[in-house]
């Protein structure tokens, strides 16, 4: 599958100052991890967003996101953006805000 190359620049470039962000190719799209903890991925021309369980069920109400069905059941804590509700710099900067919150919180893994 490819993925928008458009869209992971702009995220790079929104990431670019993050002192433990790495990214990396996986599943046929861009993953951008903080301290080796998935927070966002670009898969297709929309955004897989790690929210958490907590945030999953308010992150759901949002326009353009839909529950993340990757392997045939859907992920909690994992909601998929359409690429239309990322087409604003603003919008795109606040799906990553959530990821990059919920994934900062978690313990650092070893890379």
């Amino acid at each position: 599958m490819a993925f928008d190359e458009g869209l992971a620049q702009r995220v790079s470039e929104l990431l670019q100052d993050h002192p433990y962000v790495t990214q990396k190719k996986m599943f046929g799209g861009m993953g951008f991890m903080i301290s080796g903890n998935m927070c966002v991925g670009i898969m297709g021309d929309g955004m897989v967003v790690r929210v958490g369980p907590p945030n999953y069920e308010y992150a759901l109400t949002l326009p353009y996101a839909a529950e993340f069905d990757f392997t045939g059941r859907p992920m909690k804590g994992w909601v998929m953006v359409a690429g239309e509700g990322l087409a604003e710099d603003k919008d795109l900067a606040q799906w990553l805000e959530r990821g990059e919150q919920f994934a900062s919180a978690l313990m650092p893994k070893n890379a």
